[in-house]
């Protein structure tokens, strides 16, 4: 279990979302394989991920 909830955090900020309401979960649309977690917080502020292919967003 502490494996799944070490992975819920925010790809952004890293900030743990397991409690939080409006968290989204998508897969990389670069590569399609990584999963991408936003926090309520970044996707408001639009603050940029990075994904492991180099895919970059808002």
């Amino acid at each position: 279990m502490a494996e799944k909830k070490d992975s819920m955090k925010c790809t952004s900020c890293g900030k743990l979302v397991v409690a939080d309401r409006n968290w989204v979960e998508f897969r990389c649309p670069g590569c399609g394989k990584e999963k991408i977690i936003r926090c309520d917080s970044c996707k408001r502020l639009e603050n940029s991920y990075r994904c492991k292919c180099g895919f970059e967003g808002p």
